[in-house]
């Protein structure tokens, strides 16, 4: 995790750097790709050729780098990774059951878009998460929407969870 010293806004690996900190990819990008709670940062500390996502939840200064990219895989629902959908499912399940990460990104999951609370809700019942802790995740759902869940489709309970049926 970067801090940046004039406005104290963190800096999270993003993209394909997201993935490789995950295991996920063993590609580096050619132009680095960045996620921050800023609206802008310096072109001098980044590189003028750096991709910036800005405005990401204030909440992610909150979490750690490998938080982050967790999250950035999920709003990009795992097209960052070179594994399988099967192998990617496998290991973000393995990720989010260490030492109470699940727990760190449920508590800012309310600040992420619907696809993401939804694909969270399928991976932490995958993890055996009890139902209460999960229901703060479904009751924040539409019960009409569906969600293209990626990589993630491939989960068992993904319908149950609104993910739209693979074609």
């Amino acid at each position: 995790m970067q801090r940046l010293a004039s406005r104290r806004k963190t800096v999270f690996p993003s993209g394909v750097a997201a993935a490789n900190l995950l295991g996920l990819t063993t590609q580096a990008a050619r132009q680095g790709e960045v996620a921050t709670s800023a609206l802008s940062l310096p072109r001098k500390l980044v590189g003028p050729d750096t991709v910036i996502h800005t405005r990401r939840p204030e909440a992610w200064s909150k979490l750690s780098q490998t938080d982050a990219a967790l999250l950035d895989l999920l709003r990009r629902a795992g097209a960052t990774s070179e594994l399988s959908p099967t192998e990617t499912i496998r290991r973000t399940i393995a990720l989010l059951s260490e030492r109470s990460r699940f727990w760190r990104i449920l508590g800012v999951a309310d600040t992420e878009p619907p696809r993401v609370r939804a694909m969270l809700g399928a991976l932490g019942e995958r993890l055996g998460r009890p139902a209460a802790e999960l229901r703060r995740l479904r009751d924040s759902l539409n019960p009409l929407s569906r969600f293209d869940f990626g990589m993630f489709t491939g989960l068992a309970n993904a319908r149950a969870w609104q993910a739209k049926e693979r074609r």
